[in-house]
Parts: structure tokens; sequence; C-alpha cells
């Protein structure tokens, strides 16, 4: 059988592997009922939706003809690690700095991977994610998270 088009099968095995291995993760824990479900329930749904939808993508690439054969280019290094380290940079912020100057780090980080940086925008798009990241994680959830860092009280 000939891959037709080498991005769509590529990204389609991506979906599966990592659609299964979520749901095989998702097995250690209760599952629960409909009506209750526990916390194993959600992704291992997702994660069996997840391959559905590689496994479309896989039988797409191998069956409709696509124009040069859709190769696989070149990496984007650049952005793929910014993106990355932007990630980590959080994680490891977060409980030091709290979470509006992580958010503020995050999005400045992040926003270095494009290829033209608008800083109007990108603070805009930092406050945003400030005020929703409060309302639905300290207020809708009631998650007990670090609004500032721990020398400012």
């Amino acid at each position: 059988m000939k891959i037709k088009s080498q991005r769509d099968f590529v990204s389609g095995l991506m979906f599966i592997v990592v659609g299964l291995g979520f749901a095989w993760g998702a097995t250690n824990y209760s599952f629960g009922s409909s009506a209750s479900p526990g916390p194993g329930y959600f992704p291992f749904g997702l994660g069996l939706i997840l391959a559905v939808l590689g496994a479309m993508v896989t039988f797409k690439s191998l069956t409709i003809e696509t124009e040069d054969g859709d190769p696989i280019g070149a990496i984007a290094w650049k952005p793929l690690l910014l993106i990355l380290g932007a990630v980590a940079v959080f994680g490891f912020a977060l409980p030091r700095l709290g979470l509006i100057i992580t958010i503020a780090l995050l999005v400045g980080l992040a926003s270095l991977a494009g290829d033209e940086i608008k800083w109007k925008q990108t603070a805009i798009l930092a406050v945003v994610l400030m005020v929703g990241c409060y309302l639905v994680f300290v207020k809708g959830l009631s998650l007990v998270l670090p609004m500032w860092p721990s020398f400012l009280g």
C-alpha cells in the first residue's frame, strides 16, 4: 500500500499512539459510571476519540491522492523549543512567581516563536489569559494558586 500523504500518515500515527497511551494510562484510575464519572472516565474517552481520529487521518493518507505526496518538511526547531521552553518555565515559575507574573512570562516567551512579534497584541493576550485563569481556576474551581510572588505578600 502506497502512502499518498506523508504528513497525514505521520500525524495520524502520532494521534493513534498518543490517544492509546492516554487511554491506557487512564485504566489505572477509577472509571466510575456515566452518572458519576471517576478520574479515569474522561481521559479514557478522549484518548479513544483521539486514536479513532488518528486512524481516520491515517486511512485518508493511504487513500486520497495528493499533488506532491505532502512530504514532511524540515522541523521548525526554534518555535518548537521556544514553546516547550515556555511551558517548562511556566511549570517552574508558577509556585515561585505567582500566576500573574508567570502568565506574562509564558505569553512573552511563546510570542518569540512567531515570525513577527506584535507587542500590543501580546500584552492584550497576556491580560486576557490572566483574567481568564483567575476566573476559571481561582474563582470557579476554587484552586489555591499563588497569585503573586511570596515576597510581595
